[in-house]
């Protein structure tokens, strides 16, 4: 009778860390939001999963800045002028480095204030009365190197611009990448299920199989952390009181998803925030037809004697 085994090998690996690290290690790890690796979702009910997925970091080539303005006037007109007199030299500046930019207009809303009215036989009313507008404006600037930034925010602070809202990245050869990656991440899940049918001594050609896989892209300004850099020590003694803490610096780090469990990565080493993209492909396999395709039946005839026969299963 043909008797099937099912192996699971563990793989446990080391790691050696040196003796340096940032101020985040301060943090409560329970309260860091980690940053997991993206996965290609699979129905559960399977007998063997398969899998490989592989990590590019990508280097942008483009990047597009966005600042923020705010304007308050007592009148729209006002309001308006106020904006145009910030905005058009800022743009005419960057437009004099050869930046390209745009403008968005956001909103144009009335500001109110409340207004007491007394009476003598009521409660006291408060109504609403315009006291100005206020118009927001995002000015969009595209650059060629992120290091330019410093000069645009030096430039704009000249017109009273600094509220930089996001910086949005961008890579030209972000389809080769995802090619290579995926004709990569395929070799790899060939070589996983090969050493699977080596390793069980059959082959999974006949098996009932599942196949999915996906892109999963993430930008730099979503690989964002906050943390407070600082160490605090207890009061000790037994007489108490109240304790006064300093204020504690906030601050972000780009935290960029980590290779560990990838068979394929492109690109490993990070030394600015990247693009980053996740390719993964699954395969289930359910052997059960595979395994029971000629059963071992045992037949009494009348007589007593008793033959062994296969029968292919249907």
């Amino acid at each position: 009778m043909k008797k099937n085994f099912l192996i699971v090998i563990f793989a446990i690996t080391t790691f050696s860390f040196a003796q340096v690290s940032g101020n985040v290690n301060y943090q409560d790890k329970k309260l860091m939001k980690g940053l997991t690796n993206s996965s290609v979702d699979f129905p559960i009910n399977y007998e063997m999963l398969i899998g490989a997925k592989g990590l590019a970091n990508i280097k942008a080539d483009a990047f597009v800045a966005i600042f923020s303005i705010v304007q308050v006037g007592k009148t729209a007109e006002e309001a308006t002028q106020l904006m145009n007199q910030r905005i058009t030299p800022a743009i005419a500046a960057l437009k004099a480095k050869n930046f390209e930019t745009f403008t968005d207009m956001i909103s144009f809303v009335p500001m109110y204030e409340y207004e007491a009215e007394k009476k003598l036989f009521s409660k006291r009313t408060y109504n609403e009365l315009p006291i100005g507008f206020e118009l927001k404006q995002n000015l969009h600037i595209k650059i060629k190197e992120a290091s330019e930034l410093n000069e645009i925010v030096l430039l704009l602070s000249n017109n009273e611009i600094y509220d930089l809202v996001r910086m949005d990245y961008y890579a030209s050869n972000l389809e080769a990448v995802k090619k290579e990656l995926k004709e990569k991440v395929r070799a790899a899940f060939s070589e996983k299920v090969k050493l699977y049918e080596t390793t069980l001594a059959e082959s999974f050609a006949s098996a009932e199989k599942k196949l999915a896989d996906g892109f999963t892209i993430t930008a730099p300004a979503d690989q964002y952390l906050t943390y407070e850099a600082y160490s605090s020590s207890q009061l000790q003694g037994k007489r108490s009181g109240n304790v006064i803490q300093a204020n504690k610096s906030t601050t972000q780090y780009f935290s960029p998803i980590a290779d560990k469990d990838f068979d394929v990565v492109l690109h490993p080493v990070i030394i600015e925030p990247v693009i980053q993209v996740v390719y993964e492909i699954k395969m289930s396999i359910n052997r059960t037809n595979n395994t029971n395709k000629n059963k071992e039946y045992l037949l009494l005839s009348p007589s007593g004697d008793i033959k062994k026969i296969n029968l292919p299963t249907p």
